[in-house]
């Protein structure tokens, strides 16, 4: 049985795609930009904030994306629970998981302080070990210095560690770390980047990934 599953945020554990897009629109719009159809957003993220700004408005420059980036900060903070919500059987699977006794964590490119605030907000009653994400002077992922960041606090062997994400970026981020990676298909990625990126497993419920885990 593996002891620690590090998810990724947005995409595997949480669908955000509207309000990240709502946010984005607002931004651009707000410092005079065109906005883009909600189902634009799902190709521009994961990357962390900047670079989704800077694929919204590719023309903008280094001033303009650091205006639109505080935009998107100020009204994603009071709006990142207006439409968000788990996908199916997340909470189930981490209550599974929790009272297996299997430690869980997140990790995101999302701004840490957004990561914490929804992660608390929809999963209160789950013990996460860690929660990361985008902090000045730690690499965004695929860098694996978040994972190292959670291994540091929860040190766990790397072989009974496994790492969940929607993203070929979360798939390379694993295999840069040295852990075993499980890609999901409900995220904002087409099942082919996981592939691409060779994923360990890719799979199509929550269920499923505790029986990789171990746990069933």
């Amino acid at each position: 049985m593996k002891k620690l599953v590090i998810f990724d945020l947005d995409g595997t554990l949480l669908n955000t795609i509207n309000d990240l897009g709502l946010s984005c629109n607002h931004a651009l719009e707000q410092c005079g930009f065109k906005s883009h159809p909600l189902n634009a957003y799902p190709f521009m993220v994961g990357n962390g904030v900047r670079k989704l700004i800077e694929r919204a408005q590719p023309s903008a420059t280094d001033a303009e994306i650091d205006k639109i980036t505080a935009a998107f900060k100020e009204h994603y903070g009071k709006h990142n629970r207006d439409t968000t919500v788990p996908y199916n059987g997340i909470d189930e699977l981490l209550q599974k998981l929790t009272e297996a006794g299997v430690a869980v964590a997140v990790t995101s490119n999302k701004y840490e302080s957004a990561v914490v605030d929804i992660v608390r907000h929809y999963f209160p009653d789950i013990p996460f070990v860690a929660l990361r994400g985008q902090i000045e002077g730690r690499p965004i992922k695929p860098d694996p210095s978040v994972v190292f960041s959670v291994l540091l606090d929860h040190p766990t062997p790397k072989s009974e560690v496994l790492y969940v994400g929607d993203s070929a970026v979360d798939i390379e981020t694993a295999r840069r770390a040295g852990t075993e990676s499980v890609g999901v298909t409900w995220g904002f990625s087409p099942v082919s980047h996981l592939r691409n990126a060779y994923a360990d497993h890719i799979v199509s419920t929550p269920a499923e990934i505790l029986k990789i885990a171990g746990v069933e």
